[in-house]
């Protein structure tokens, strides 16, 4: 089982578009894939056609009350399940303020989930919070969505530093397993020197002991696509949505690297094809 968070304090960066049609993609390819909604704003919920607090208990009673996962679990697609989110996460932190180990229930809950999945996707709030430590504590690997601008580099910093503290101190197994660029613009030269950036700061910590001493910049770009927007409100993935659109085309790329076979083609040579003009319109959810 992979278990990976996706990740980044920043809001509207592409998190729950990442998580839900990265997991939508691995679902279509057969893998048992699940979906674990750990933001109080319910938006990767919603992106698979549930409504919070109306389609049975959410993770906010598998974190305070102790619902196994099992009793909130949904399957949504073939192999393609959830574990839902609702507002009342929001007081979460609150209510578990004086809880032994409330840093790791959600981790032993998995561990107890007797249901077995190929992949474990938890879309995380954007913010640092006890929600955010329990996906660090239950995943194996961080994927972090990124945009290609100056700004998110230096929001990168200190994500790194949260991931190397929860690796150091609760979670040894945890790894910076990838970084997703979202929101791509292939035409801009700040794109490409912010690329540069990351190749190089990541190329001069192979082999050193950080947390994302392995991360690889994935080569498949999101590119801003106006269909990635509109399929939330339609309670779909892009591949129940537009499976023809570019949005289609690059979430299937991503999901090739991520099990360890070559991305697309138009994204193998490294060839940023820009999106059409119609597309590049609106921010995906996240």
């Amino acid at each position: 089982m992979r278990r990976i968070a996706v990740l980044n304090q920043k809001g509207g960066v592409g998190k729950t578009t990442t998580t839900v049609n990265l997991a939508a993609a691995l679902a279509a390819e057969g893998h048992k894939t699940l979906v674990l909604d750990l933001d109080p704003q319910a938006h990767a919920t919603l992106h698979l056609g549930l409504m919070p607090g109306r389609s049975g208990p959410s993770l906010y009673e598998v974190l305070t009350q102790n619902v196994p996962l099992a009793d909130v679990r949904r399957e949504v697609a073939p192999n393609l399940y959830i574990c839902g989110s609702h507002i009342d996460l929001a007081g979460a932190e609150l209510e578990l303020i004086g809880t032994v180990g409330r840093e790791v229930i959600l981790r032993d809950q998995l561990n107890n989930d007797p249901e077995s999945f190929d992949y474990v996707l938890m879309d995380c709030p954007p913010s640092l919070s006890i929600l955010t430590l329990n996906a660090l504590c239950a995943a194996y690997e961080v994927f972090i969505p990124l945009q290609a601008h100056f700004l998110a580099l230096h929001g990168l910093s200190k994500l790194l530093e949260t991931v190397n503290m929860v690796a150091r101190r609760i979670n040894r197994e945890l790894t910076v397993g990838g970084v997703v660029l979202c929101l791509y613009d292939s035409g801009t030269r700040l794109g490409g020197e912010v690329i540069d950036d990351l190749n190089r700061y990541f190329d001069a910590q192979r082999n050193g002991p950080s947390p994302w001493s392995g991360t690889k910049l994935f080569q498949t770009r999101i590119r801003r696509n106006i269909r990635l927007a509109e399929c939330p409100s339609f309670g779909q993935s892009i591949f129940q949505y537009a499976p023809a659109s570019r949005g289609a085309e690059d979430y299937a790329s991503l999901a090739a690297e991520v099990q360890g076979r070559e991305p697309a083609a138009i994204w193998r040579g490294a060839s940023d094809s820009p999106a059409a003009p119609e597309e590049v319109v609106a921010t995906p959810v996240g």
